[in-house]
């Protein structure tokens, strides 16, 4: 991704988020510059990614395969200096914007719809191979309980959640016509680098072409403590 698209990106959904009346930590609008002066104080931000991600998944098509998030707070299993076992995270899915099908590892999570438009989620098992299962799939949406078929797509709408539990597929993406959806998330540590099985291979963090400054660091660009 050029960085020019990421900086865009970045400035329209800050918008929206604002629209939302969702607000933000200080550090998300830290500057690169003001990064160049944090020392040791933020290494929770640092050490366990927290703050801006923006994911094309490395396929170079961010309208239709990719999602933005920005990390609020997380811990670190492999660090025990932080002591937090939950994270938080929000997500903003555009219509027809897929977030790849995957299932994590160790992770459970709620995918809550925070408002906006309307958002579609399709869940499967996974078989013994880590494939997609053809086995009714039991699910938990806001405290209830049901069994959809395998590749069901649920529609979630503002207010609406589901629990999803370790070793179940999950894609999801805003339903079209309905605009941007605000999406919160809330689950056990999450650890991008060790804890996403995605059906099909893909990267998780974008390579991205230096085109012009940032307006802001992505959390896996943060520099180390002054």
């Amino acid at each position: 991704m050029k960085r020019s698209e990421i900086n865009a990106i970045l400035r329209e959904n800050i918008a929206f988020i604002k629209e939302m009346h969702f607000s933000l930590p200080p550090f998300a609008y830290w500057t690169p510059e003001e990064w160049k002066e944090k020392g040791h104080e933020c290494d929770e931000i640092r050490d366990n990614m927290l703050g801006w991600d923006i994911t094309d998944y490395g396929l170079g098509n961010y309208e239709k395969v990719g999602l933005f998030l920005f990390t609020i707070r997380n811990g670190n299993l492999n660090n025990p200096k932080y002591r937090k076992p939950y994270a938080e995270k929000l997500l903003i899915s555009n219509p027809g914007q897929l977030c790849t099908n995957h299932f994590h590892w160790n992770k459970m999570e709620d995918i809550i719809n925070r408002g906006g438009g309307i958002l579609m989620i399709q869940v499967w098992n996974s078989d013994e191979n880590e494939g997609l299962a053809d086995t009714p799939v039991q699910i938990t949406l806001d405290g209830v309980v049901s069994v959809v078929e395998a590749g069901t797509i649920l529609r979630l709408l503002p207010g609406q959640s589901i629990t999803l539990p370790p070793h179940q597929y999950h894609a999801f993406w805003a339903e079209e016509g309905h605009g941007k959806t605000l999406i919160g998330e809330v689950s056990m540590v999450n650890d991008d680098n060790t804890d996403n099985r995605f059906y099909e291979p893909m990267g998780r963090f974008p390579k991205i072409e230096e085109n012009e400054a940032p307006l802001y660091l992505l959390c896996n660009e943060y520099p180390a403590a002054k």
